[in-house]
């Protein structure tokens, strides 16, 4: 369903319906670099564009007739001094000469001009008596007209006569011998209209006050019924929300009930708007008091129908702030704030530029700079933007959350904000890092916080001297240790004598600790040392540490031989001291020049 059949159904005026059938594709264009469908290659910059272009322009359906040919474009031509030139101009050019009672000037909008004067007064009689003319939301603002209607491109539908058969009422297409296109009532138009041979009447001849063209009995008809159709709405809305608080239970904690209060008298107006659209265009009163009422209540409906929208977008937003809030996510609080204050700018926009529309400011060179503005600002602000696919990209796969401890490419600390342009991690230096998220997106994280266990692989080193035997009983107590504790995770763990270390008999211990976080790991692991020591201790197992036994030999007295064999246990290798390096023999490893001994010297062995 394109802008061009809400336009029909809403007569809210065509800009409006553009630029919000426009913001879909763009916004849904924005996630697809950051979520691309599975199986399908995310699309390029100029992919991207030309997509959002092919999407505005089919939606409109403005643009290529019916069997797919397209117009090439206008050269410039003189502009037709009676506004000829669309189909919209010319209906609202003759609304205005026929308001005016200017015969002569309403006779130049039909193509039989010698019978235009005649013709003109016979169709606002015909119109009067219960024909129509389109909306002014639904006339065709473009020179080449509506190209998809199963007409010629010369030709337009613009309304019917109100007959049994509706017979419509058709406009063609033209040039001037300046070169200047124009549209006119049909000429076979016309000859139906004269056939039909209406009465035709002034108001002065039926003694009705004027009020701009128009009987004041016709407008107070039409106003009335706006009146009486808004008040029904209200009436009903109110009675619905009344039965609603009946029947449901803390109706003012009730969220759906909530939104409705919020959201039913913009949606009411706005349907009562279509109601009086539809009903007052089958009047029996004056088509310049329709065409008129017709224009504005357009205008109206897209002021109920923008309420309307924000009113949803406030609720939707906050409904999603309080959910991520309570999950503790502010980093989609952020963007859903922000994507809520730009939805809100476009349909303030749209609604502006309807404003303009109505009363007669061109604004199609307007919205079609938005599609080359767009693609301006995105270039002239590729790091923002950047920042913010990284920010959705983030919110997306959800890497890190707040208050996760991570490493992120050599920052190691907590993370204590994700924004629309940047994150904050808390060093363990108690400095604060920012990240640009586009920078952050593209780097490796690790992420602490997501470890499901944790890794207990400590190395207990044993004393030498301890003997095989108790070797193997120190592996088992350790072993019995890991069985014993209900947070080891099972099966996997194990204890295992690896090395001959420089000082002590080395154990190691591989295994996996359920915990929850990292602080309850430590706590865990403070247990498991502390049971291993003192099972250990029990046995009369010692744990080794780095220790120096020295032999010290005399000139002439004892040897290093003489001394005890073994040095004490957990001791290092021996080290030989003299006192006197002269006294060592020439070969030996102690021995130096007289040059270098200057005094006593301490030589290891």
């Amino acid at each position: 369903m394109g802008p061009s059949l809400w336009v029909r159904l809403t007569g809210v005026p065509a800009p409006f319906m553009r630029i919000l059938f426009r913001i879909l594709p763009l916004a849904a264009l924005a996630l697809a670099p950051a979520l691309p469908a599975p199986g399908h290659a995310a699309q390029t910059p100029v992919e991207a564009v030309e997509a959002v272009e092919a999407a505005a322009t089919g939606a409109s359906s403005d643009s290529a007739s019916s069997d797919g040919s397209t117009t090439a474009p206008a050269s410039e031509a003189p502009s037709d001094p009676y506004g000829r030139g669309t189909p919209r101009g010319m209906v609202q050019g003759l609304i205005g000469a026929l308001a005016d009672g200017d015969e002569d000037e309403a006779a130049v909008f039909f193509e039989d001009a010698d019978n235009g004067a005649t013709r003109a007064r016979q169709l606002e009689a015909v119109l009067n008596q219960g024909g129509s003319l389109n909306a002014f939301a639904e006339l065709s603002d473009k020179s080449e007209g509506v190209l998809d209607d199963d007409l010629p491109p010369e030709q337009e539908y613009v309304g019917n006569l109100g007959d049994k058969g509706k017979t419509p009422i058709v406009l063609t297409r033209s040039q001037e011998a300046n070169g200047t296109v124009i549209w006119q009532v049909s000429r076979q138009t016309s000859d139906i209209v004269g056939r039909m041979n209406p009465q035709t009447t002034t108001l002065e001849d039926n003694g009705e006050i004027e009020v701009a063209g128009a009987g004041l009995e016709d407008w107070g008809v039409l106003f009335g019924l706006a009146a009486v159709v808004f008040l029904a709405f209200q009436l009903v809305t109110t009675a619905l929300l009344a039965i609603a608080r009946r029947l449901v239970r803390n109706a003012d904690a009730n969220a759906a009930l909530g939104f409705a209060r919020t959201a039913m008298p913009p949606f009411s107006l706005f349907l009562a708007s279509i109601v009086i659209r539809i009903w007052a265009d089958s009047l029996p009163v004056s088509i310049i008091a329709r065409q008129y009422m017709l224009k504005y209540i357009g205008l109206f409906s897209a002021a109920a129908l923008t309420w309307f929208l924000v009113r949803l977008i406030d609720a939707i937003s906050h409904m999603v702030i309080a959910r991520m809030e309570a999950r503790g996510q502010r980093q989609v609080v952020s963007v859903a704030s922000l994507l809520r204050r730009t939805a809100k700018i476009l349909l303030l926009f749209g609604v502006l530029v309807a404003i303009l529309d109505t009363f007669g400011i061109d604004v199609t060179t307007g919205i079609a700079a938005l599609g080359i503005g767009g693609i301006a600002l995105a270039l002239g602000a590729q790091k923002t933007v950047e920042n913010l696919v990284g920010s959705v990209s983030l919110i997306a796969d959800k890497p890190v959350q707040i208050g996760d401890f991570c490493k992120i490419g050599d920052v190691l600390g907590t993370v204590e904000d994700i924004g629309i342009r940047s994150t904050r991690i808390r060093t363990l230096q108690r400095t604060v890092v920012t990240i640009p998220n586009g920078d952050l997106s593209a780097q490796k994280i690790e992420n602490y916080a997501r470890r499901d266990r944790f890794l207990f692989n400590p190395v207990i080193g044993v004393e030498y001297g301890i003997g095989s035997a108790k070797l193997l009983e120190a592996v088992e107590a350790i072993e019995g240790v890991l069985e014993g504790n209900d947070r080891i995770v099972r099966p996997g763990y194990r204890a295992r004598f690896v090395a001959f270390g420089a000082s002590s008999l080395n154990i190691e211990i591989f295994s996996y600790i359920a915990a929850a976080d990292y602080d309850e790991s430590l706590v865990i692991q403070q247990d498991l040392l502390l049971v291993i020591f003192a099972t250990l201790e029990k046995a009369g197992i010692g744990i080794a540490f780095p220790t120096q036994t020295l032999q010290i030999a005399r000139a002439g007295g004892t040897s290093p031989s003489a001394l005890p064999a073994r040095p004490e246990r957990g001791a290092a290798p021996v080290q030989t001291v003299l006192d006197d390096p002269d006294d060592a023999p020439q070969d030996s490893p102690h021995a130096v020049d007289d040059d270098d001994a200057d005094g006593e010297d301490v030589t290891p062995a």
